[in-house]
């Protein structure tokens, strides 16, 4: 079911430049007040619950690194984090200076390993809202069989344009499931005070698909939410094809399938109003 809110024409994105020199000025300027001193207590009670030491976690936009900490503290033994920010990078290089820990300065989306978890904290309600289609795209190929997305989610839509940015759980549901196991999506019963209610725990465990059955594609010629709505439906019809999801900016469409689905064919079952352009996928 279309939220109410499909029913608009709008855009909704954010217009600030959320790229490594925003970031980096936060650092900077000690302008962190997203951050919360200590690992949060949802994610460090799932850390708790983890048994294979030598799995590979990835954290990324990971912060003060809080969540690291603690698995250095606990025996882990292969971490990564990611970070865009320069001045925060240096300062975790330093940190964490002797630990069986790697600290990569590098944009996320542009990362091409795989991993056994993803642990999330923060992260996604501080990217650009247009990108959390490429998020979900990314998780899953960086994602070994079987691997996990764990960690934090906002279930509150915030008055105040991000970041962070907010969200809904059903939201959330229709994003992740073609691609994901939802295995946990419940409310935090153990979350901060300030953060009481606000915060949805997460464990979504990666679908045994081919990974050219998800698939990312840049767009044009979608420009209202009566667009996106025909778009979808088309390509619903194609064969194969068991979701559509068209980013916030209207920029980016992913496609889930059971199949493959060439490009050639999802043009086709578009070809029909040439306004509408999928161009090569970039996940």
């Amino acid at each position: 079911m279309e939220p109410k809110d499909e029913l608009q024409c709008c855009v909704t994105t954010c217009g600030l430049p959320l790229n490594a020199n925003y970031w980096d000025q936060q650092y900077q300027n000690n302008e962190t007040g997203w951050d919360m001193n200590q690992v949060s207590p949802p994610v460090k009670n799932y850390i708790d619950t983890l048994s294979g030491k030598a799995i590979k976690i990835l954290i990324p936009g990971c912060g003060n690194a809080y969540e690291a900490e603690y698995l250095m503290e606990n025996g882990f033994t292969n971490v990564t984090l990611i970070d865009i920010a320069g001045t925060l990078v240096n300062s975790l290089r330093e940190k964490f200076s002797g630990k069986p820990i790697r600290i990569l300065h590098q944009d996320f989306f542009e990362h091409n390993e795989k991993y056994d978890l993803i642990l999330e904290q923060t992260f996604f309600c501080a990217i650009n809202p247009s990108l959390r289609e490429r998020y979900a795209a990314k998780c899953f190929h960086l994602l070994n069989g079987g691997g996990k997305i764990a960690g934090l989610l906002f279930n509150i839509e915030f008055e105040r344009d991000g970041p962070p940015f907010g969200g809904k759980r059903e939201d959330y549901q229709i994003l992740f499931e073609p691609m994901f196991h939802l295995e946990q999506f419940d409310k935090c019963e153990t979350s901060i005070p300030k953060r009481q209610g606000n915060e949805l725990f997460v464990e979504m465990k990666k679908k045994n698909m081919s990974a050219d059955w998800v698939k990312l594609y840049r767009t044009t010629g979608i420009t209202c939410s009566g667009c996106k709505r025909t778009v979808t439906q088309k390509l619903l019809k194609t064969e194969g094809v068991k979701s559509v999801s068209i980013n916030s900016d209207f920029s980016e469409l992913l496609v889930v399938s059971n199949q493959p689905a060439p490009l050639e064919v999802l043009r086709n079952a578009l070809a029909d109003d040439t306004n509408y352009q999928l161009n090569e996928t970039f996940i």
